[in-house]
């Protein structure tokens, strides 16, 4: 299926106030933002996306920034931004994407939250590898439940936590277990996923830049490129935050989100 034609999958969550559009990170799913979405209501009305190749959107022959970005304006602009521009908040992978959203069809963003990632490739090419290798390993003919792919896993991904995480892209069916998410196009394509395409423009509305303390992700060397690209960055820090903010810091990230989208 090409880039273009991909079918996106998105959920709404409240139907008042100002409207957010969250873009999760890679391995993630537009419902990792659910109970930040819900803390949200009244004030916010969010749409949480299934990026191209996760979740329950469809999958591509290739992956670029530019297309992945181009595709959500299309749905935004079909749908939820139809009446004009929205909040957006992007984690990671979904953070480069947000921002080449806000550059490419700045029509459609109103303010823009990067979330522990910077408009600079990533240096995390080995580590995504190794649990992308780890998730192609599983033999899931021989599984007979979701514990029989943790169990296995544990050796090579010790952390419980980010076994969960990536097990949430595991389904079962009445034809067994497979993989929700596009895993031989997404290792593939780590080294396009790790990287950020030269942009020559700039996006000139408020911006929100956001960083665990103890994830490495964002750097001082990034800050000129994001102050060139982004000029009104306004940067926190989410104080005992790893690279996983919002899941691990939820009430922080929720109040800086507040403040800032609510901000005059």
């Amino acid at each position: 299926m090409s880039q273009t034609s991909t079918s996106l999958h998105s959920t709404e969550v409240g139907d008042t106030g100002e409207r957010v559009v969250f873009l999760h990170g890679l391995f993630g799913q537009g419902r990792n933002f659910t109970q930040i979405a819900k803390a949200m209501r009244p004030e916010f009305h969010s749409l949480l996306v299934d990026l191209p190749n996760h979740g329950r959107s469809g999958w591509t022959d290739t992956f670029s920034y530019a297309a992945t970005a181009d595709r959500i304006a299309e749905h935004l602009a079909e749908g939820f931004a139809a009446d004009g521009p929205v909040h957006v908040v992007g984690h990671s992978m979904g953070g480069k994407v947000a921002m080449l959203l806000a550059l490419r069809h700045p029509e459609l963003v109103e303010r823009l939250v990067v979330v522990d990632i910077a408009p600079v490739p990533s240096d995390n090419a080995g580590e995504f590898e190794h649990l992308l290798g780890s998730l192609a390993g599983l033999e899931l003919d021989g599984l007979a439940r979701r514990a029989d792919a943790d169990e296995q896993l544990s050796e090579a991904i010790p952390q419980e936590r980010v076994r969960g995480f990536l097990l949430q892209n595991l389904r079962s069916s009445s034809e067994g277990f497979s993989w929700q998410a596009n895993l031989g196009l997404l290792r593939d394509e780590l080294a396009a996923i790790g990287g950020f395409p030269e942009v020559t423009e700039s996006f000139d509305h408020p911006v929100l830049w956001m960083a665990g303390e103890r994830s490495g992700y964002v750097t001082e060397d990034a800050e000129p490129e994001m102050q060139r690209l982004f000029p009104r960055t306004v940067q926190v820090t989410i104080k005992g935050a790893g690279h996983w903010v919002h899941s691990e810091k939820p009430e922080a990230f929720i109040s800086a989100l507040r403040t800032f989208l609510g901000a005059t």
